[in-house]
């Protein structure tokens, strides 16, 4: 993927096209990276100003990291660079990020796109993360993220090892993750009124379908289609099939 990360001050970020195409602006979860939304930026840079912000997670002062601090990091961004009625689409924490942006700043959101969101509940790594060291232990929980085990290639599980294994970076996961599970959305879904697209892996064990189905019933105005043999990333294990339903959601709203 030959897209340049920018820098402008304090933001690092890719972006493919000018404030004057629609944005689709994509959030990645605790331990995600640009390689993740590399098929959606592939596939719709062509017709969208598509904008991946870097989240500050491991640059931020400790006191304060939270789901709320990164939300409000995205906010500032998105003033900075002029953006206007975006289509948020975010991926695991990404998704929890998506959906406080909408609840805080309304009038900046044109659709909400949810795949493997937290907010309601999430089953991450457990009481036994972190386990620094231990390389077959990073590569099997992230080979558990995907129903597909070679889903998780070797660069990705190099990437979360090396963040295991970095103390700073791992009290920061830990401190977000508990930030994350603070600020339950339950009863707050109710004020979204933005279309919303659902997109889960039938076999996501850390958003299982249940939490799919339970956004579904609480956010009125939303759509929830799954991904048969899919884990908690659709847009890695399937993402043809993704871009698909996510380009049908676009196109009915532009009512191309």
């Amino acid at each position: 993927m030959d897209y340049e990360i920018r820098e402008e001050g304090k933001y690092r970020f890719l972006q493919t096209g000018s404030n004057d195409q629609e944005t689709l602006l994509l959030l990645h979860g605790l331990f995600g990276a640009l390689s993740n939304f590399k098929g959606i930026v592939q596939h719709f840079s062509k017709n969208y100003n598509v904008v991946v912000p870097m989240l500050p997670i491991f640059e931020m002062p400790i006191r304060e990291v939270s789901v709320t601090g990164l939300v409000e990091h995205v906010h500032e961004f998105v003033e900075e660079k002029g953006f206007e009625n975006l289509n948020v689409l975010g991926n695991s924490l990404g998704g929890h990020m998506a959906l406080l942006y909408v609840l805080d700043y309304p009038e900046k959101v044109k659709s909400v796109i949810l795949t493997g969101s937290s907010g309601l509940f999430e089953s991450a790594f457990g009481s036994s993360f972190p386990k620094r060291g231990n390389y077959e232990f990073i590569k099997t929980r992230t080979q558990q993220t995907f129903f597909h085990p070679e889903t998780a290639t070797k660069e990705l599980v190099d990437e979360v090892y090396d963040i295991v294994n970095d103390r700073n970076k791992a009290i920061r996961v830990v401190a977000t993750a508990k930030s994350a599970v603070r600020h339950n959305l339950g009863d707050k879904l109710h004020q979204i009124q933005v279309p919303t697209l659902l997109i889960w892996g039938r076999e996501d064990t850390i958003t299982p379908a249940f939490v799919g189905e339970k956004f579904n019933e609480l956010i009125e105005n939303s759509k929830l289609v799954f991904v048969e043999q899919c884990g908690h990333a659709p847009m890695m294990e399937y993402p043809e099939i993704f871009n698909q339903h996510l380009e049908a959601f676009l196109t009915d709203l532009r009512g191309d």
